[in-house]
């Protein structure tokens, strides 16, 4: 496992603390707009995704990549979950991957 650059575990709101760094989320396929993919993340919001592929609606889709803003990634890579993922646990894994176990994470 690479370790030399590590993507921290995000959902939407978490993001904004990572703009510019290396992020991992999983968001909900809502529709492709043209090659940005838009989705929802773990905590209910909407997340667009650059250069993401190509992934059924309501789909899962697991992100790696950059925070270009506290809404938008740029995706180096991309994998479909498919359509049975529990996003609530995922939130509960990010908020305590930003907080009390931080250490363990990053």
């Amino acid at each position: 496992m690479d370790t030399s650059s590590p993507a921290a575990l995000v959902n939407a709101k978490i993001m904004n603390m990572f703009v510019g760094q290396r992020v991992r989320t999983v968001v909900q396929v809502q529709h492709n707009d043209g090659g940005m993919l838009v989705g929802q993340s773990p905590d209910g919001h909407q997340l667009s995704i650059k250069s993401a592929m190509d992934v059924p609606v309501s789909h899962f889709m697991e992100v790696y990549g950059i925070a270009e803003n506290s809404q938008t990634i740029r995706a180096e890579v991309c994998t479909d979950f498919g359509p049975d993922f529990d996003p609530e646990t995922f939130n509960q894994l990010c908020n305590l991957a930003s907080n009390k176990f931080k250490h363990m994470f990053l």
